[in-house]
């Protein structure tokens, strides 16, 4: 069974073919980073409009590079939600009207299952069941997953989510957009131990995330220096250290509160090698398994999605060809 997997829900338009038996076939992937670069973030209406001009071509691409046609794909799979509106509209909008004419079934996905289920396009892939930790420009959740749609929220972001904390960071530090990777290369050259940043809600029982107050501490650290290159990148790896900490502390709970040991680390922000590391050791002091995603599927990717919709097409779930689109969409209301 070929499905084509569409992903549309912020500033990458992702696309892929899944065979149900043979695995990934093909994915492409364009990124708008350089036109929201020149704004210092992603302008919403921009990012729409480049998806519509970008995606026919990549469905186009994939077909060609995979030597297959329109008529060989038996289902599409699309990002339904959450993201923004108008992006998610798009890729809706085509897999629908795809669908229709081709007579095959649509399936929406939900963006965040799709960074979850990330790591089964592995060649060593986790089993059931585990804990997931997904790590996003948008979201930072902790789930229980006991088998694919099985999930129960444990924790998540009560304000930032660690990718937004990464990227308003950077602005403080003068950096360019997108200013996650780059608050991590200049950390790099920062010196341990001048600066101790608070590891927000470790004090306290429970697995909800607070990132908005690390915000702020850098934002006063940097007032207290003379804002030089050195003061600049010691700041951003006491504050890469502490979101690393924090994101440790919360899973390592998970991973007792549950009694799994099996930690899945998903979402554009588990590509940071710091983070890796420290979540790496974490999990071996608790001698669990931790499985993450090539990063090429850590970010938004046609590919996840492709997967996750394959899944639920198998499972014989179906859906109308109404236009769906779910802006926001709690991954607790996902249906099993």
């Amino acid at each position: 069974m070929y499905i084509l997997g569409i992903e549309t829900s912020c500033d990458e338009t992702g696309v892929a073919i899944y065979h149900s038996d043979k695995g990934l076939i093909q994915h492409s992937l364009y990124s708008q980073i350089a036109m929201h670069n020149e704004y210092g973030g992603i302008v919403p209406e921009l990012a729409s409009r480049d998806h519509i001009r970008k995606l026919i071509p990549l469905i186009a691409e994939c077909l060609q590079l995979s030597k297959l046609t329109k008529a060989d794909i038996q289902g599409i799979a699309y990002t339904a939600g959450p993201g923004l509106i108008g992006a998610l509209l798009v890729g809706a909008a085509t897999a629908k009207s795809l669908a229709w004419s081709l007579n095959i079934p649509a399936i929406g996905v939900h963006h965040m299952e799709g960074h979850l289920l990330a790591p089964m396009l592995e060649e060593h892939p986790p089993e059931f069941p585990f804990v997931a930790l997904l790590i996003s420009g948008g979201h930072t959740l902790l789930v229980e997953v006991t088998e694919i749609g099985h999930y129960q929220l444990l924790g998540e972001s009560l304000d930032d989510a660690a990718g937004e904390a990464f990227d308003k960071a950077a602005k403080m530090l003068g950096l360019a957009y997108p200013g996650g990777p780059l608050l991590a290369k200049l950390a790099q050259q920062g010196q341990t131990n001048r600066f101790k940043f608070p590891r927000p809600m470790t004090n306290r029982p429970g697995l909800d995330f607070s990132f908005s107050g690390l915000k702020t501490f850098t934002m006063n650290s940097l007032n207290n220096t003379e804002q030089t290159e050195q003061d600049k990148a010691d700041i951003a790896f006491a504050f890469q250290q502490a979101t690393a900490a924090t994101l440790a502390i919360k899973c390592k709970r998970a991973l007792q509160q549950t009694g799994l040991k099996r930690l899945v680390v998903a979402g554009g922000v588990s590509a940071n090698t710091h983070i890796r590391q420290t979540l790496v050791e974490m999990a071996r002091k608790e001698r669990a398994e931790i499985f993450f995603p090539r990063p090429e599927f850590c970010t938004d990717n046609g590919a996840m999605i492709a997967y996750a919709g394959c899944q639920r097409l198998l499972a014989q779930q179906q859906e109308s060809l109404s236009i769906i689109a779910r802006p926001r969409w709690p991954i607790n209301e996902l249906t099993e």
